[in-house]
């Protein structure tokens, strides 16, 4: 999240909003780490970790690192189609192909209705159906729950998919910069190398 002011800006906040820093640039700062290939791979079935933030104790169904594994996949690993099977498909018009952004994705979570229509659509398997919820959520990184110990989403994935890194840390191959708070491992979709 970024500060501005006293109102606190979330990673998909800065993507809407058009501001995401996808460059390492604050120093200092420990950014969540999330394997996509891990998280899309099949082998957990399901996201079985637990969440500190309050509003999202209910249990898996609800939990904040699913909006950054949602934020993610369409940053990285979306391929960004000239005609969006996804976006045709949405009955309810939640999700957006961005033009002058390079045919970014975005959902409006407000009128998704969780059909997952956009999922099955996709000729690619980009937008991983696990990660549309019923009840809307977003990942505040626990920036003002970090203690001595790592947060509960790290602590408590079977598959080692999330950690903590810090920016002076040596990245691995496939690893972006998304949003200020957030760090990617995933194969990048590149048109330019198709």
């Amino acid at each position: 999240m970024e500060k501005s002011g006293a109102k606190i800006i979330t990673s998909a906040e800065q993507l809407h909003q058009k501001k995401i820093n996808a460059s390492s640039g604050k120093t200092g700062v420990k950014r969540l780490y999330i394997d996509l290939d891990k998280c899309g791979s099949g082998e957990c079935g399901r996201c079985e970790i637990k969440c500190s933030y309050w509003f999202h104790r209910q249990g898996p169904a609800n939990n904040g690192i699913i909006s950054v594994a949602e934020l993610a996949s369409y940053f990285i690993v979306c391929r960004r189609c000239e005609e969006p099977h996804c976006v045709n498909a949405c009955p309810a018009g939640a999700l957006e192909q961005q033009k002058e952004r390079d045919n970014l994705l975005i959902r409006h979570n407000m009128r998704c209705i969780s059909c997952r229509s956009c999922s099955y659509a996709c000729p690619y398997g980009a937008i991983y159906p696990e990660n549309l919820p019923h009840l809307i959520h977003n990942c505040d990184f626990c920036l003002d729950r970090r203690g001595e110990a790592a947060p509960l989403c790290i602590s408590t994935c079977p598959y080692g998919a999330l950690a903590l890194l810090d920016e002076e840390e040596k990245v691995e191959e496939n690893t972006y910069y998304t949003g200020d708070n957030i760090l990617v491992h995933a194969a990048r979709w590149k048109r330019e190398k198709v």
